[in-house]
């Protein structure tokens, strides 16, 4: 109860004006003033004073109104002061923009406040904090521009209030927003918008859940609180795109760094293999440091497949479709775990390398194996030079050799500096092949003279290849086989010799040539043999006849037979063959048992083989028998006639 005026009948008036200001030191409501000042009038106090203390009661409530402006005003700055220094050390956000709308809800003293923003894309505003909200509908609202209270705030950039927002029909009213307005239980809304320079970029609310005007002060209030809102924001997306370009920097930093690194790395894996190159060092080497710089395997070969170097790899060598998938796309495939890259001299194919042990090889890494290629590509061709000369100085020594064109000293101490001994047995080999293998040949009886320590070269057509051998006829069947394999075709051999000393090539050559002739009108095709394998077909085609060799060659372990243990199956032999090879003729002939002539052709056979009786070795062993009488050779009709 405010304070009453007493009549004193010496000072009502006096104590009337003390009672009003006490009034304002108390703070007290409007109310109390109008009270004093009829407690006062009731005291019978004259007219004069009567008007005094009405006019001192107005007074008062004028300085009651400025102290309360200002006691608000001292309250609104404090919030904003506080805001501010929350935007000065802004660190989230949404923690700002809750502090904000707390803020606006304790100064206005509204039931809500919450804060929307304009999504571009979708060309509409959707909230973003709530403060005192308990609706989830209301809370997770969408307004299109120019719906409802909000829409229309974020579309025309101005303040708007209302005082029934059910009611207000300046608004266009949706059933979505409507319906979250009825949700919330609002009434009263007020929106000022959130501005960036001329742009909006959303809405700031204050509402309450009864009908009520929003003063002047208070939208002016609210929107000094959005000012702030939108600078938080536009701070925050600053701070956002200063981090993402310090993180977008850091990572080119870093990735420049890798780059180098790599670059780097790869220079000086360049420059070490073309140094080791450059020094003379041979495939094996180079194969060698490709694996100790990409920490792998290495396998090398040429463009014909065959294998030039390994170190450390142990798996099948790259097939020709993945070859040829490297050289199609010009880098390095990954084919089930290994990395195969074509070595290429321009568009031709020198050969290829592979990597092992490397499935995760990375872009860098890649990179420097297609380096290590074009290096690899350099020693190729380097040893191709060297090698076409090198085959150029040999072919010409073997052609001298085959023709006789230079004399015996000469073509030894030519020999001597490729380091090939003439004064050592060497065997003469003629190849064929199919013309379109010709130089695939000739490339695989290079390889083949350079790890025998021979001679290979073209001469009249042929491949011819000279080694070192005491047994031409083995020899031939061996290279026959390797050499048909290397070329992927049939590979024929004649095969002459030993020779020792230059002068017996050309005519070892002769012989190698017309046993290679006989080998082909046989349809021998794939096979090596000697005149003296190709028995007396090879007697006859022989500048030299050997009848006494022949006869070894074709009835020898029968003849060793009958040396050994005093028999005769030799001539048991000449008698099958000249009755025919009738066994009871032969025993009627022989004088002896059925089971006699039986036993003793069949030692021959355990001794000549099971094929003896066939026509082409029967021809054989009868001419052999023929010559062999003729020349007293093997003691027919000497011995006893057991078996």
């Amino acid at each position: 109860m405010p304070p009453t005026v007493k009549n004193t009948g010496d000072g009502s008036a006096w104590t009337a004006l003390r009672h009003l200001l006490d009034l304002l030191a108390q703070d007290a409501p409007p109310e109390h003033f109008t009270r004093a000042a009829e407690a006062a009038q009731d005291a019978h106090v004259s007219d004069s004073e009567a008007a005094a203390i009405a006019e001192a009661t107005q007074v008062a409530l004028r300085i009651r109104r400025t102290l309360s402006q200002h006691r608000r005003r001292e309250a609104e700055l404090a919030a904003l002061f506080d805001t501010a220094g929350d935007l000065a050390g802004l660190r989230d956000l949404d923690a700002v923009l809750r502090a904000i709308t707390h803020r606006a809800k304790l100064l206005l003293g509204t039931d809500v406040t919450y804060l929307s923003l304009n999504d571009e894309e979708a060309g509409d505003t959707y909230m973003r904090v709530t403060d005192g909200s308990v609706s989830a509908a209301f809370q997770q609202v969408r307004l299109g521009m120019g719906e409802g209270l909000g829409g229309l705030v974020a579309e025309s950039a101005r303040p708007y209030t209302t005082g029934d927002y059910s009611e207000d029909p300046r608004f266009k009213h949706t059933t979505t927003i409507d319906s979250a307005v009825m949700e919330e239980g609002l009434r009263a809304i007020l929106g000022v918008p959130l501005r960036l320079g001329t742009r909006v970029i959303g809405v700031l609310y204050a509402a309450d859940r009864t009908a009520r005007t929003f003063t002047p002060d208070e939208v002016a209030l609210l929107s000094s609180l959005a000012d702030h809102a939108a600078i938080a924001i536009d701070s925050a997306r600053l701070l956002d795109e200063t981090r993402s370009a310090l993180v977008e920097l850091n990572a080119a930093s870093q990735t420049i760094e890798a780059h180098s690194e790599a670059m780097r790395r790869a220079e000086d894996a360049h420059d070490r293999l073309t140094d080791l190159v450059l020094r003379g060092g041979g495939i094996t080497e180079v194969a060698t440091a490709i694996g100790t710089v990409l920490q792998g395997g290495t396998l090398i070969h040429d463009a014909d497949g065959a294998e030039l170097a390994r170190a450390g790899a142990d798996s099948e060598p790259p097939s020709a479709k993945a070859v040829a998938a490297s050289r199609a796309g010009g880098r390095a495939v990954p084919v089930q775990g290994t990395w195969v890259c074509a070595v290429l001299a321009g568009h031709e194919l020198l050969g290829s390398i592979a990597l092992t042990g490397r499935a995760d090889l990375g872009e860098a890494d890649r990179r420097l194996f297609e380096r290590a290629s074009v290096v690899t590509a350099l020693l190729l061709l380097l040893r191709r030079s060297v090698a076409e000369a090198e085959d150029r100085v040999r072919g010409e020594l073997l052609g001298d050799l085959l023709s006789r064109a230079a004399d015996s000293t000469s073509l030894t101490a030519r020999a001597r500096r490729l380091k090939v001994n003439l004064n050592h047995p060497h065997t003469v080999f003629v190849l064929h092949a199919d013309a379109v293998l010709r130089q695939r040949l000739l490339a695989a009886a290079s390889r083949t003279a350079h790890t025998r320590k021979g001679l290979a070269g073209l001469h009249h057509d042929n491949v011819v290849l000279v080694c070192p051998s005491d047994s031409p006829g083995p020899d031939a069947r061996h290279l026959a086989d390797e050499l048909s394999q290397a070329a992927a075709a049939p590979v024929t051999i004649g095969a002459a010799g030993p020779v020792t000393g230059p002068a017996g090539f050309a005519d070892a050559h002769a012989e190698a040539h017309r046993c290679l002739g006989a080998l082909r009108a046989l349809g021998h095709s794939g096979t090596g043999a000697t005149l003296s394998d190709l028995g007396f077909l090879g007697v006859l085609l022989g500048d030299q006849t050997d009848l006494i060799g022949y006869v070894e060659q074709t009835l020898g372990p029968v003849i060793e037979y009958d040396a050994k243990r005093g028999t005769n199956l030799v001539h048991t032999l000449h008698v099958y063959f000249s009755v025919g090879m009738s066994q009871s003729k032969a025993r009627e002939a022989l004088h002896v048992h059925i089971n006699t002539v039986v036993q003793r052709l069949d030692r021959i056979g355990q001794l000549l083989g099971r094929d003896w009786q066939t026509p082409e070795r029967a021809l054989e062993i009868q001419l052999a028998l023929r010559v062999a009488r003729v020349s007293s050779v093997g003691g027919i009709g000497n011995g006893r006639e057991d078996g």
